[in-house]
């Protein structure tokens, strides 16, 4: 095994005990342990090429350093649970050894047996591993049936297939990077107008068809002064662009928007705690009541709530992901930065309050400010982090192909991505009662 490109892997992880127990990214058990001593782990790092999923896998098993070795998460078993692209479960195997996925390998009947196949690619030791759950029935189209969701102005149940998910299960693992053009359909962008000039000066994230969850510092306070927010961009990929925004698609031909939705707003709710001149910015969340109820393509849909507070107790290697069209990192020891008209995405580490305080205080030259539950913290490494312009937008947790806005971006370095510096956000999991009071139909 080559542990230089092991380390390039683990470069960023948590901190266990050898031998403690510890969860796995697919909530399996496990038990921390050195790399070289986990078989699964050491066939997946082994894997020519390896896959997106396989990445994301092992960086979110880590769990710390023995020496110059990474630890992991090692599973009980050799076989890993996962969940089918219909939210069965399954085991990750080699395609050879799941005979209905491997007839849809040898000929697929259309477009939908295409897709399911490649949304079945899993995290595995063995090579073209996929999940492999319960035969399909005969007819496909029964598999492929879309829940039927609601358009309400409340948020869907996050055990539903109504809300957190995306077509798009690529490049998950970037810094500072664009996304797929359907990826993170949940993401808004807040119009401010001041006289005849239109700024875009903070996101957000759809949670139903008639809310958008942001920041409170993006509703109330000096912003204000900048421009007055009107309307929310839905479906939104290239801000420079009118009309539908195209990318080009791996089959050679291009793959297109149905065109930005310009959601006109009816109220914006700051939190009523909400302090904006507050040194400790506690309570910095809002909502944004549209005027008419968002469609629901595949461009637009809401994200989940979170079920449970994971700054209380975060799985091992707790990765996050923030997206929006803020400013990027170019260079971060020259401190330029770039403002971008494109949907990007970075992965950030979770980082707990305790150890995040000391960063926050050299951002406020030691003032003698603090963190509670209503805040949790992600970033800290150089060249990623969210950015002048992300304000308001999601922290997001990929729960088994699931999104959940576990936090809003809130405050963070005037130079963003600066190690040691965490960014700040607000725990979404702390004001559940208070969202879901607000919301009115």
């Amino acid at each position: 095994m080559n542990i230089v490109l092991a380390l390039c892997v683990f470069a960023v992880s948590a901190s266990f005990a050898s031998g403690q127990a510890c969860t796995l990214p697919n909530n399996d058990k496990g038990t921390c342990k050195s790399l070289l001593q986990c078989d699964v782990a050491s066939k997946i790092i082994s894997k020519k090429p390896r896959t997106a999923q396989d990445e994301k896998f092992l960086r979110e098993s880590a769990c710390g350093f023995d020496g110059q070795t990474p630890k992991v998460c090692c599973p009980e078993s050799d076989t890993l649970s996962c969940l089918t692209p219909d939210n069965k479960p399954g085991k990750c195997v080699n395609i050879k050894k799941c005979t209905h996925l491997a007839e849809i390998e040898e000929d697929p009947i259309g477009e939908d047996e295409t897709t399911y196949l490649k949304n079945s690619v899993c995290a595995g030791p063995e090579d073209n591993s996929v999940c492999c759950g319960p035969p399909l029935p005969t007819k496909f189209g029964e598999v492929n049936t879309k829940t039927t969701c609601e358009q309400s102005a409340f948020p869907p149940d996050p055990d539903s297939d109504c809300c957190g998910l995306d077509s798009s299960f690529d490049n998950k693992i970037l810094g500072g990077e664009a996304t797929a053009i359907d990826q993170y359909p949940w993401l808004a962008l807040i119009e401010y107008h001041k006289l005849a000039e239109i700024k875009l000066m903070c996101g957000g994230s759809l949670i139903s068809a008639k809310y958008v969850l942001t920041a409170a510092h993006c509703v109330k306070g000096p912003i204000l002064e900048k421009g007055t927010p009107k309307n929310v961009r839905l479906g939104e990929y290239n801000t420079t662009n009118n009309g539908p925004d195209c990318v080009p698609s791996d089959a050679g031909s291009q793959d297109c928007t149905e065109g930005m939705v310009l959601a006109p707003i009816e109220q914006t709710i700051p939190h009523p705690e909400y302090k904006p001149y507050s040194l400790n910015k506690q309570h910095d969340i809002a909502l944004i009541r549209l005027r008419t109820f968002a469609p629901r393509t595949d461009f637009i849909s809401p994200i989940c709530l979170p079920k449970i507070d994971y700054a209380q107790s975060p799985p091992s290697a707790f990765s996050l992901y923030v997206a929006g069209w803020g400013r990027y990192i170019q260079d971060v020891e020259a401190g330029i930065y770039r403002s971008s008209k494109i949907k990007l995405h970075v992965n950030v580490p979770f980082v707990d309050n305790e150890r995040c305080l000391g960063g926050v205080r050299k951002l406020r030259n030691g003032e003698n400010i603090s963190l509670w539950k209503g805040q949790l913290c992600a970033g800290g490494v150089s060249g990623k982090d969210s950015c002048k312009g992300d304000s308001g937008g999601p922290l997001m947790y990929d729960k088994e192909r699931k999104y959940e806005a576990v936090g809003v971006v809130s405050y963070g370095a005037e130079i963003c991505g600066q190690q040691g510096i965490p960014g700040v956000y607000t725990n979404v999991h702390e004001y559940l009662p208070w969202i879901k009071a607000t919301i009115k139909a």
